[in-house]
């Protein structure tokens, strides 16, 4: 519905048709190969069983409790505790986890980020995000279209003479105003995709204590030590990586630790 609704207003059925067509093609182009591009800008490495049959052996035993098949394994040499899930569905997964997170958390909190993490993958969660990504992103390049066509005269010419200053004023605030409304939509279906994956992570292992304390050491261990990574990869992680301020935190794909931790205590009401 906005998309069509700024389609038609800045750039028409076409504009939206073919913002969409663009948008799809490169979200599709990512999605497909979601699970390479994501461990190559994180610096993911494959991890053998023979180097960390710990690791391989709970992810192993936690798949088998999600019911999706064991992911690839990957290691990220990085002292800031953290993990991630990618792949376009639950046959191309992958979990990477850095050296930081194995050396902070027991065997049970780990446990439960590896929960959080496959549920991600038995929710199919990229696709979601995929499929709003290519909506924002159809909104974003109808509002850059737009953009270009005022300055080179091409837009709202008929509104202008039909309406005066009324079609420009509207042109110009749909302009700045759309691509906001397209990111804070992708950033609330973001953070309700991590919730849901907390209490699905929970139900996995029939325990949410250890994913809520697991939650609590990861946010101040990345307070303390940042992971170095493209901020564009940073929503794919279980906790944002990077160190960030109140006001980055307004903008952040992921929901205050503080709530998701007493969320998952409150669960266990339900579970226990």
């Amino acid at each position: 519905m906005l998309l069509v609704l700024v389609g038609g207003v800045l750039g028409g059925q076409t504009g939206a048709v073919i913002a969409f067509v663009l948008a799809f093609v490169m979200n599709f182009a990512s999605y497909w190969f979601s699970d390479k591009i994501a461990l190559a800008m994180a610096g993911a490495k494959p991890v053998t069983e023979e180097e960390a049959p710990d690791l391989h052996q709970m992810v192993e035993e936690v798949a088998l409790l999600a019911r999706v098949p064991k992911p690839k394994v990957y290691q990220i040499d990085n002292e800031s505790p953290n993990a991630f899930a990618t792949g376009r569905d639950p046959e191309h997964a992958a979990i990477a986890v850095t050296t930081g997170i194995r050396r902070l958390l027991s065997t049970d909190e780990l446990r439960g980020v590896l929960s959080h993490e496959l549920s991600h993958v038995r929710n199919r969660d990229t696709l979601v995000m995929t499929v709003v990504a290519t909506i924002a992103g159809a909104i974003t390049m109808l509002a850059h279209m737009a953009q270009w066509a005022m300055i080179f005269g091409g837009f709202g010419g008929r509104d202008r003479e039909n309406n005066g200053s009324g079609g420009l004023v509207v042109g110009l605030l749909m302009i700045i105003l759309a691509p906001i409304a397209a990111m804070l939509i992708q950033l609330a279906i973001s953070r309700a995709r991590e919730y849901g994956a907390d209490e699905t992570g929970a139900r996995i292992i029939n325990d949410p204590l250890p994913l809520a304390s697991a939650l609590e050491k990861l946010e101040a261990g990345v307070q303390r030590k940042p992971l170095d990574v493209d901020p564009a990869a940073s929503h794919l992680f279980i906790v944002n990586p990077l160190r960030g301020d109140f006001v980055a935190g307004l903008f952040s794909t992921h929901p205050p630790v503080k709530e998701r931790v007493e969320r998952l205590r409150r669960m266990i009401v339900t579970i226990r």
